[in-house]
Order: C-alpha cells, then structure tokens, then sequence
C-alpha cells in the first residue's frame, strides 16, 4: 500500500486541487533534468523542473504480478536541455525516470508515482514520444545461455576475452569525403583488410560528431579509395578531416573467432549443434543423417 503524504493527502481531498506532473530524468553521464506538465518551472530536491517543454503525459498502466507497465511522455523540442541532437546521439537511451504528483501551490507536497527508465524515443516534425518502462521490464528480457551455433558474447568483454587494445584489432584515420551522413571515404587503414572492421565500432575523436559511437555496416576498398558505410547516419555532419578511431567486428561464427581473432579455445556458441534442416531431415541414403 502506498503512502500518500498527509498535505497532499488533504489537497487531494479538497474542492480543488492545483496538481500536476513531473518528471526527474538521471542519464547514464549522471546529468539530472526536470520537467513538468504545468506552465511554470517548480523547484525541488535541488532540481529546476522546466515548463518550457510542452510535455504531454499518456495514461500510465500497471497490473499485479509481474506484468510490465508503462507510460509515454510526449513534447516539443524546444527546450535547451532536450535538444533532438542528443535524443539521436543516444545521450538518454536508459536513463532513469522518476515520475512525481505534485502540488504546484506547495512542492513540498508530492508523491513520487513510478521510477523506471527511458525506452523508445521517437523524432518527427520537431517533437518527441518517450516510451517509460517500469522496473518490471527487465524481468521481460531473456536470461542465462543461449543454446545455438553462434557465440553469444560480445566482442572484448570478460567472456570472450579478446584483447581490442590490440593494434591488429584497432585502428584510426580520418574521413576524406562524404557521400551522406553514412557513407564516406577514408584515410590511415590502408594495412587492414577489407571487411576487417565490418560489425565494429567507430568512435568519433574530431569533429562536431566527437565522442558518438556508430556501427560499421561495410567497409570496402573500391576505385584505390576505401570507403565505409554506417548502419546509422550520423546527426551531424561529416567533413574532411574529422578523425575517428575504428575496431574490429565479428559475425559470431566459429571460423572466424578461430581464423581472425584465434580465439577459439573461448569461443561461446555451439558450432557443432546441428541446425533445423539436420534434425528436421529424414534418412537417406549418402547424406549425413543415415538414419
């Protein structure tokens, strides 16, 4: 049972009531943000919830058990501390929510409703839709080993233990020309492979899109210039010069855990479990499933 505090207890009671919502956002870099529903800023806790944003709140659900609630928070972009760049650069993705009710009259008299964190966010036409997913979304997400052929850790961490700081899994250059906000050329891999760095990560050190990581979706040797394509467009814009770091990717398969990074003795999948059309097959003479 939830403990309402006895002013605001009051309030709610009376023939009027001067309520409203807000939210306290705590992103992964630890920067705090306010803001609120109502048409002027509050203070509380030390933190100014700003009015300036238009925020629009949808109906919040929750359910017994273990079923996942939720809620979206809608608005303009039009506050100096919620800008679209950031939103697309992943600065909130995961950042943690906390939604109050509150007395605009008397701060003071609020309750905290639900603490969960930031899910999907949506951009179109200078607006937002924030997806707030409560603590029970993590019991939604899968958990343990997963049984299949391909290896189910990530590259570098404590379970594969390949060594990224390696000089023949890292490198860095600097763009050349951009085709788009995805596509460009490159300067400083010539000693690399073609297709050595696809699935990897490029960093940004230089230009007005440092310190924002993207994933590499190609990266090709074509007409004597090296050229490298994105999974997702930049949100500002590439310009000679800019210079990046770049690391290695891996397509989760057995050869090449053992033939590029000779990591097979950590490999984390089952290369030699045999797939649907094997188990599903019936016996026949000359092929692998006899009977």
């Amino acid at each position: 049972m939830r403990s309402i505090p006895e002013g605001l207890a009051a309030h709610i009671a009376g023939d009027a009531s001067t309520l409203c919502h807000g939210w306290r956002l705590t992103r992964k870099d630890g920067v705090v943000l306010g803001f609120t529903d109502h048409d002027r800023d509050l203070v509380f806790d030390g933190v100014i919830f700003e009015a300036a944003t238009g925020l629009l709140a949808s109906e919040a659900s929750a359910e017994t058990g273990m079923v996942t609630g939720g809620m979206e928070v809608a608005g303009a972009l039009i506050s100096d501390r919620l800008s679209e760049t950031e939103l697309a650069a992943g600065a909130f993705d995961h950042a943690k929510i906390e939604t109050f009710l509150v007395n605009w009259q008397s701060p003071d008299e609020r309750l905290l409703l639900r603490v969960g964190h930031i899910g999907e966010v949506l951009r179109e036409d200078g607006a937002f839709r924030v997806e707030i997913r409560g603590l029970a979304a993590g019991l939604d997400e899968p958990q343990g080993r997963v049984f299949r052929a391909a290896c189910d850790a990530d590259l570098g961490d404590q379970r594969c233990k390949v060594d990224l700081d390696d000089p023949v899994f890292r490198g860095s250059g600097t763009a050349v020309a951009a085709f788009d906000g995805r596509r460009f050329t490159v300067s400083g891999l010539d000693a690399f492979a073609s297709g050595w760095f696809e699935r990897g990560t490029l960093v940004w050190t230089s230009g007005a899109n440092e310190g924002r990581r993207a994933v590499i979706k190609m990266q090709r040797l074509a007409a004597g210039a090296l050229t490298i394509e994105l999974w997702n467009a930049m949100t500002e814009a590439i310009l000679p010069g800019d210079g990046f770091t770049i690391t290695a990717g891996c397509d989760k398969r057995f050869e090449t855990c053992r033939e590029k990074f000779a990591n097979a003795l950590n490999f984390r999948g089952f290369p030699h479990m045999p797939g649907n059309d094997f188990a599903l097959g019936y016996a026949r003479n000359g092929g692998r499933n006899t009977g």
